[in-house]
């Protein structure tokens, strides 16, 4: 049995790399991964924020779905900004394909365009909300942890989370995000 948990973040595409000292921070070990052997070895995933439709085209083009939906329900999970689209039940503006982890709906760029985004503070830490999804529609089942402007940004339910702004972007190393995931981990 190894020491340190691995997790995995989604390479494909989108803001992989600010998430490791975050995670290393935590004392666990950081996995840039792309392949189903790779994925295989991780403890858990994160899912980058970035361009959820080129995640999906790459999915898709390599043939990760089937794989990616297997581990993923097997272990956690936590999708930012463009990860937590991917993870939703349903998602609008336009409608598209997701893996349906959690029971939401999100609705893309529902903040506005790039010029529109903007930073907020979630218990005290600085996160920032680039062109983020709105989650619209939200099982009671989903435990709310956060909310910006009334709107949910950070919930979870059991083995998943999804935050629909960015953490990895502070120089401030862990943030309490990621060491939540940390924890669902344990």
């Amino acid at each position: 049995m190894r020491d340190k948990k691995h997790i995995g973040v989604l390479a494909l595409q989108g803001a992989v790399q600010p998430h490791k000292p975050h995670i290393e921070a935590l004392g666990a070990e950081f996995r840039a991964v792309k392949t189903p052997a790779q994925f295989a070895e991780v403890d858990g995933f994160i899912l980058p924020g970035g361009e959820s439709t080129t995640m999906l085209k790459l999915i898709d083009r390599f043939d990760l779905w089937d794989v990616l939906a297997d581990e993923f329900s097997k272990k956690p999970v936590w999708g930012i900004c463009a990860g937590s689209i991917l993870m939703a039940e349903t998602v609008l503006n336009p409608t598209q394909k997701s893996f349906g982890l959690l029971p939401m709906t999100v609705e893309r760029n529902g903040y506005g365009r790039q010029v529109d985004s903007h930073h907020c503070a979630v218990d005290g830490y600085e996160v920032s909300l680039i062109r983020a999804p709105v989650i619209k529609n939200l099982d009671p089942s989903v435990e709310v942890l956060a909310r910006h402007e009334n709107d949910p940004i950070w919930v979870k339910k059991g083995q998943f989370m999804a935050s629909t702004f960015h953490p990895e972007m502070s120089l401030v190393f862990p943030s309490p995000m990621h060491k939540a995931f940390i924890d669902l981990n344990a």
